[in-house]
């Protein structure tokens, strides 16, 4: 659809975050105000605005807990974790020590102390070229707006509270708090001046499947409360005063979106196979045990990455032995006979336990985390190979280690699980003497001895998201270098093919685990390259299954052999997404 405004209408280009289209009056928020009272006190009153402070902390922490609980409740732990860095604003010594001192040496209110120090902190954080840290800077204006309402006893969070019919917000920013305890059946979409893909808030949208875009600028200056407006999540559109011809249209969009999710629904039942007969495996991702319902749901075969670290974050104490024992095995029982593949704890990185102190590291990427972790931490270790081999009885349990780099960590890690074997046989406790052990594929060194990994293991996950960002170097989260994240570089084309080829040597089945498995657009050349299973995430199956159901393999293989002789990225992502197109058309029908 052009973009070009008709007359009457005026359309405003953001950042699509989450897709969906919606229609409605409009509600703006704008920017909220930073006036806060300043005023002197006597050395006296110094004590009491320091206990003020420190009050507001304890209730600030409080509600965030609070929130971090709905959300973990309604969208599951990986969501919640969202709200562990506000917790650590509150927790950071070097702040509070800070306001403290300002109360001190400028005598004026706690209010205004921790104003004036938690923006100089937002500040420099805005000021940083990394993206994600800029990113940052809105978590820490989220809890210094909360430390501020408690410090001056404003009880209503936002005006969002007060809506009585369905609408969409229009406002400067939206934070992640707020976003979480939108009313769905009243927030129809919500648009933003600042914010980008990275920003917490639009995770949130995603999470919740709110139509939403960001960057704005100025929508929130250049609307009036009340306004009809369309916004369209799919292409960062938001259009003021719609012509009736572009209603028209985007009403067309919108009934065949219906159609194909029609589509969806009639093939949710039926097997992931090609048009020539190849059946792919073709699994989900999840966080946790109450996951298993939504696995049923969307037509998925079992879980190809069961998370296991988000039963140890938003927490004050490691779970038990028996406490991990019920969970694994609640989800094995509830998605017998199909598969579930528990990985094994990948903490570190950008996942810390809060109650474990872990140290600070320049690269935390390449740092003291997942299987590096998991084998000087070997209590914590063992207490879950425990768990997940007693969960094993349910005969459909599978395990994987993360980040094996080689032949080492793999013999060390399979050696503690026969230890824990002879334990519970000793101890005469059920577990699952069959349980297949296999390894994720995330890093170089790992694809170059896959032909040695792949006779200690029964199969390979390869996780692509790391496998590219260690492969090019690239952290993709840096919006300097984001554009050399590439998932179609003839390196990483390469690498996928390397490691299928070594583990169907040795007889072992291949996946992938990472994003590359959801995007319908590459999934072509993944199972052109040999790849036997897909793990994605919930929401991603029915459109990828849709796009196998659509393939020849022979085209595929096609595209496979094209890419791996093939000299440029981009030329290697034009090719799979016309075949994608081609074949599933109603797929991408919603984007520019």
């Amino acid at each position: 659809m052009s973009e070009r405004s008709r007359s009457g209408e005026k359309v405003l280009r953001g950042i699509p975050v989450c897709g969906g289209v919606c229609t409605g009056r409009i509600v703006v928020l704008g920017k909220t105000s930073d006036d806060i009272p300043r005023h002197e006190v006597s050395e006296a009153e110094i004590p009491q605005e320091i206990q003020r402070f420190e009050q507001a902390l304890v209730l600030t922490r409080q509600q965030i807990l609070q929130v971090q609980r709905k959300v973990s409740e309604a969208m599951g732990a990986k969501d919640a974790s969202i709200f562990d860095a506000h917790l650590l604003v509150l927790e950071d010594p070097t702040l509070i020590d800070e306001v403290t001192r300002v109360i001190h040496e400028q005598r004026v209110n706690a209010e205004s102390a921790f104003q004036q120090v938690a923006e100089k902190y937002a500040s420099t954080l805005s000021a940083m070229d990394d993206e994600y840290l800029r990113e940052r800077a809105a978590d820490m204006r989220d809890v210094t707006a909360r430390v501020l309402d408690n410090l001056l006893g404003r009880t209503d969070e936002t005006d969002l509270r007060k809506l009585k019919e369905a609408c969409i917000i229009i406002s400067y920013d939206l934070s992640p708090s707020t976003t979480a305890l939108l009313d769905r059946k009243l927030v129809l979409g919500f648009a933003t001046d600042i914010g980008s893909k990275t920003s917490h808030t639009a995770i949130m949208a995603r999470s919740m499947q709110i139509p939403a875009v960001v960057g704005l600028r100025d929508a929130s200056r250049q609307l009036k409360s009340g306004q009809h407006v369309l916004l369209d999540g799919h292409n960062g559109l938001v259009i003021a005063s719609p012509t009736d011809q572009t209603l028209f249209e985007y009403g067309q969009l919108v009934r065949k979106r219906v159609n194909l999710q029609e589509k969806l629904r009639d093939i949710r039942d039926l097997p992931a196979v090609t048009l020539d007969g190849l059946r792919v495996t073709l699994s989900a991702n999840v966080e946790q045990a109450t996951d298993a319902e939504h696995v049923r749901a969307c037509g998925a075969e079992g879980v190809g990455l069961f998370r296991t670290e988000y039963l140890f974050l938003n927490r004050e104490t490691l779970p038990s032995e028996e406490e991990q024992y019920q969970a694994y095995r609640q989800v094995a029982a509830a998605l017998n006979p199909h598969p579930v593949v528990i990985r094994t704890l990948d903490l570190g990185g950008d996942k810390f336990l809060s109650h474990l102190s872990m140290p600070q590291e320049l690269n935390p990427f390449l740092g003291w985390r997942a299987i590096r972790f998991c084998l000087q931490e070997r209590e914590i270790f063992r207490s879950q190979l425990r768990a997940i081999l007693r969960a094993g009885v349910e005969g459909n349990l599978k395990m994987m280690y993360p980040m094996i780099s080689g032949l080492e960590e793999l013999d060390q890690a399979n050696a503690l699980v026969e230890v824990c074997r002879e334990q519970l046989q000793a101890e005469k406790i059920p577990f699952g003497e069959a349980l297949e052990i296999g390894a994720m594929i995330e890093i170089p060194s790992a694809v170059l001895t896959a032909d040695l990994l792949a006779k200690r293991v029964k199969f390979f996950s390869i996780g692509t998201n790391d496998l590219i960002q260690y492969s090019l170097a690239v952290d993709r989260l840096n919006e300097k270098i984001a554009h050399l994240y590439e998932p179609t570089h003839p390196a990483i084309v390469r690498l996928i093919k390397t490691t299928v080829e070594a583990g169907h040597r040795r007889g072992i089945w291949v996946g992938v685990c990472g994003e590359m498995a959801g995007d319908p657009t590459l999934v072509p050349l993944l199972l052109g390259l040999g790849v036997d299973e897909l793990s994605v995430a919930v929401s991603a199956v029915p459109q990828v299954k849709f796009l196998i159901r659509h393939l020849n393999l022979g085209e595929a293989r096609d595209l496979a052999e094209f890419a791996l002789n093939c000299e440029c990225g981009s030329e290697i992502l034009e090719r799979s997404q016309a075949l994608a197109r081609r074949i599933a058309p109603g797929l991408f029908e919603n984007q520019s």
